[in-house]
């Protein structure tokens, strides 16, 4: 990915880094979905299906029939998109730390690394909340350890990595909810601030249309060790979504967003759609405040409110127990 133009925060205030950040992430994916020619999920036949399925005829001298739910998402709807947030919410545990054990393994850093590395992660998995400051020291490690090499080499990386530590942590219910919107026709988009390499690659092995994730500067195909802004965290989040719904002529309104984290509130409240999934929280207590929706995978319980596409039902079962942290065994 070329460099966008980098800015250190001394330049620009931190709200500028994050619309930099934001736009710089809505750039590269847009780019990176057209270049992939074919991501985006047509609707399916169950999508036509439902679409189809009109309510038989009135039968004469009955009680007239409580009006059905309106269907979500809605079949054809090409103005409306969903935003997944990806740690905790589509994959248990946190993409970054996933990435570093599996650059470890191929020797990019040394031992004592890898167990803050293993720290982080276990701390991230049992507070189930995303610490900036933990964020922050795990994403300088990384810029770090890839400074140097090339994109091409790291994205290659990446789906070894996805195969070995990633795949089997996927929420399914998670899954259940992009699959509705992707069977209605409409685009579903990763947003993290992971690496937008990494964000990608976790998107096209799900069959998503693409991701929205952090940019890493890079020159001649060779990563800087800078970023383009700011991690895409919070406020960035938020902008990221309303760059790329301006780019591809979404109404924000008719769109969904998903998310675990009380940092994602600015992203989930540019919706007409927003759930919290597997909430910490400060975001439960938003959303009951708000009367968003809700789906906890991790215990199996019900959403709060209706409207939840039903074919998550079954995935939250599948998905209520979280995989154990894995334990790192020496290399000899």
């Amino acid at each position: 990915m070329s460099a966008l133009g980098w800015l250190t925060p001394r330049r620009r205030s931190a709200t500028a880094r994050s619309v930099l950040a934001g736009e710089a992430s809505a750039e590269a994916a847009r780019k990176t979905a057209l270049a992939d020619d074919g991501l985006d999920a047509p609707a399916s036949d169950t999508a036509e299906g439902v679409r189809a399925a009109a309510p038989a005829a009135e039968v004469p001298d009955t009680a007239p029939e409580p009006e059905p739910e309106p269907e979500f998402p809605v079949a054809g709807d090409d103005l409306a998109a969903a935003f997944f947030d990806l740690d905790n919410t589509v994959m248990q545990g946190a993409a970054i730390f996933h990435f570093g054990r599996g650059l470890y393994k191929r020797e990019f850093f040394r031992r004592r690394e890898l167990a803050r590395f293993a720290w982080q992660q276990a701390w991230f998995r049992l507070a189930g909340v995303e610490d900036p400051d933990h964020m922050q020291d795990a994403r300088d490690s990384a810029l770090s350890i890839v400074k140097g090499h090339k994109v091409s080499e790291l994205m290659a990386i990446g789906e070894e990595i996805y195969d070995e530590y990633m795949a089997e942590r996927i929420w399914p219910g998670t899954r259940a909810l992009a699959q509705a919107h992707l069977d209605a026709g409409q685009k579903v988009w990763l947003v993290t601030a992971a690496p937008v390499e990494t964000a990608t690659i976790i998107a096209r092995r799900l069959g998503l249309t693409g991701a929205l994730g952090t940019v890493a500067e890079s020159v001649d195909n060779v990563y800087t060790g800078r970023l383009v802004g700011e991690p895409l965290h919070g406020p960035a989040k938020a902008e990221a979504v309303r760059a790329l719904a301006a780019a591809e002529g979404l109404d924000l309104e008719r769109c969904a967003a998903y998310s675990d984290s009380h940092n994602d509130i600015p992203m989930l409240s540019l919706v007409g759609h927003p759930y919290a999934i597997n909430p910490d929280t400060k975001l439960r207590k938003h959303a009951r405040a708000h009367d968003w929706r809700l789906r906890d995978y991790r215990t199996g319980r019900k959403a709060v409110k209706v409207g939840v596409p039903a074919a998550a039902g079954v995935g939250a079962i599948a998905g209520g127990a979280a995989a154990a942290i894995a334990l790192h065994r020496r290399r000899k």
